[in-house]
């Protein structure tokens, strides 16, 4: 008997017949004889809803908190999709993170899962029951609840299905599997049979919405078969593994990030080792950086600027200029109308000019670079946010319509 881990989506279980529809999915894995481990999102907006409803309260409410409150979402799910398991006659239970033991750190907002107990679930699925379990969340080590941040539950799959060694993870969302582009941006991007850990994990990274990008690293790291697929039509997926069979093009997509902005200190000294003092300061805070861009010192000065996420805008400018006699900048400006577009695939490394093909594009588009980041398997640009689905329009075209 195989044991499958199936994760649905908020938009797949966002109203009573999408969480029938979810329902019927896992009863039809359930009767071809696998054990089977369920996670599921919260409903639609409800995680929007949870903190429209924080704000009416209190603006600035303690991350903690926010954990509580949010927690609530993946709860509903789960009890209101084992009670339509339970109308159709078969055994279920739904349990809650912290019943399960899923062990985080304590990083309110944005925990990372650091081991899970097998001793509840296995004595579960020893009865042959379905096991539907709250993604996205788990506790600390004081026993708080914690959240894994937007796209969580991703990540509390893949963690579910390498703990207990499962033949296959199935993550089921809105769309049929892993495009070229989005296609709501691009209308003919390809859909993908395949793509290997690496291309998907920086495509995550770099804002793909369709996978949580620590939800890729685990898989890479666990040898997890991961397959991308929809909950609305029943056809082949997008498989996400070591190495694929499928022939190789330039490029495996073109992805965008939109919920970026931009930070530069104008000034600092032109002193060895304030980078590290920029940087480590903001690591302490749990603010990651993004893109880097040091400008060549002057006589005795020099700017850095680098992106972080939305969220840690406000965090990271208090902090820096609260340090600002630390750090010896002149001023700091900010940025949040930028977005970020980026190519990844493979064949970067092995076929010269892809940069040059990218850039090729920007320029007949019409459209400035602000700033540019590499990696061997990706490169990404800098734009103002006006820009980005131009550009992701034209990218997409210049390497796909021209195969």
């Amino acid at each position: 008997m195989s044991l499958i881990v199936q994760k649905f989506g908020g938009s797949s279980v966002r109203d009573a017949q999408r969480i029938r529809n979810a329902a019927g999915i896992i009863a039809e894995t359930y009767l071809e004889g696998n054990d089977v481990l369920v996670v599921l999102s919260a409903q639609g907006d409800t995680t929007d809803d949870l903190i429209a409803k924080a704000e009416e309260i209190n603006s600035h409410p303690s991350k903690r908190e926010m954990d509580m409150l949010l927690a609530t979402g993946e709860q509903i799910s789960v009890a209101l999709c084992a009670m339509a398991l339970e109308s159709m006659g078969l055994p279920c239970v739904s349990l809650t993170a912290w019943q399960v033991g899923i062990q985080t750190t304590a990083v309110h907002g944005d925990a990372r899962i650091k081991r899970i107990d097998s001793e509840r679930v296995q004595a579960e699925l020893d009865q042959h029951r379905i096991v539907l379990i709250t993604g996205f969340q788990g506790m600390d080590r004081a026993g708080d609840v914690t959240t894994l941040g937007r796209g969580g539950s991703d990540t509390s799959a893949v963690a579910l299905a390498a703990a207990f060694r499962a033949k296959l993870c199935q993550i089921y969302t809105d769309v049929d599997g892993v495009y070229t582009a989005d296609p709501r941006i691009v209308p003919n991007a390809r859909h993908l049979d395949e793509i290997t850990y690496d291309e998907m994990l920086e495509l995550a990274s770099q804002g793909a919405g369709v996978l949580h990008n620590r939800s890729v690293e685990l898989a890479k790291k666990f040898r997890v078969d991961l397959e991308v697929l929809s909950s609305l039509e029943r056809k082949p997926g997008t498989k996400v593994k070591e190495v694929t069979k499928v022939e190789k093009t330039t490029i495996a997509g073109v992805a965008k990030d939109t919920s970026i902005a931009r930070i530069a200190l104008i000034g600092l000294r032109h002193n060895p080792g304030v980078a590290f003092q920029v940087f480590d300061l903001l690591s302490k805070h749990n603010i990651n950086v993004d893109l880097i861009l040091q400008s060549i010192g002057r006589e005795d000065s020099k700017d850095i600027s680098f992106t972080v996420h939305e969220k840690d805008l406000e965090d990271a400018q208090a902090i820096l200029t609260e340090n600002q006699e630390v750090l010896c900048f002149d001023h700091i400006e900010v940025d949040g109308n930028i977005g970020k577009v980026s190519i990844v695939g493979a064949g970067l490394m092995t076929n010269c000019g892809m940069a040059a093909r990218m850039f090729e594009a920007l320029y007949e588009a019409g459209i400035n670079i602000q700033m540019i980041n590499t990696s061997e398997i990706r490169v990404s640009v800098l734009l103002d946010e006006g820009d980005v689905d131009r550009a992701v329009r034209a990218i997409h075209a210049k390497f796909f319509d021209e195969i």
